[in-house]
């Protein structure tokens, strides 16, 4: 079953370069781990090296495979954004309950998020509580604690 992937243009190329890294210097350096380790001789299943280079290198072609689907299912998000409503895309300016500053998040799909950057998943918690959110609202996060609720300050 394909998913659709959101992605901003620069989430795209960041990916793109990537998988390009990936397939084009990665596979060449473990294939280069791979023959050194089978020069040494001996028995491939006690060789640790060529062990831990078959790891990565099964690693690497499941990264390559995760990130075409991705790519090939990607849709971009572009242009501006609506203002009226919380959407995919959309910088999102809220306020805690409690709190006194406020937080910006832009919320984008779940292969481009980086919580530590602002950018919020869709498919996260905060990111269900936030779409379709109207400046005003309130957006209430489940949390194991209780409930956590915001204030929409700003959509961009």
């Amino acid at each position: 079953m394909e998913q659709t992937h959101y992605l901003t243009p620069e989430g795209l190329v960041t990916l793109e370069n990537r998988l390009l890294d990936l397939k084009e210097v990665r596979r060449a350096e473990i294939a280069e781990r791979l023959r050194l380790a089978m020069e040494e001789g001996g028995d491939l299943n006690e060789n640790a090296e060529y062990e831990d280079a078959k790891n990565e290198q099964a690693f690497i072609e499941g990264e390559i495979q995760r990130l075409e689907e991705i790519i090939a299912n990607a849709q971009i998000i572009d242009g501006a954004p609506r203002t009226d409503v919380v959407v995919v895309g959309s910088r999102v300016t809220v306020l805690e309950k409690g709190r006194k500053e406020t937080e910006q998040y832009m919320l984008v799909g779940s292969a481009e998020a980086n919580p530590r950057e602002g950018k919020l998943s869709i498919e996260s918690p905060m990111g269900r509580a936030l779409m379709g959110a109207k400046v005003g609202g309130k957006a209430t996060v489940k949390a194991p604690d209780g409930d956590i609720v915001f204030t929409i300050k700003k959509i961009e």
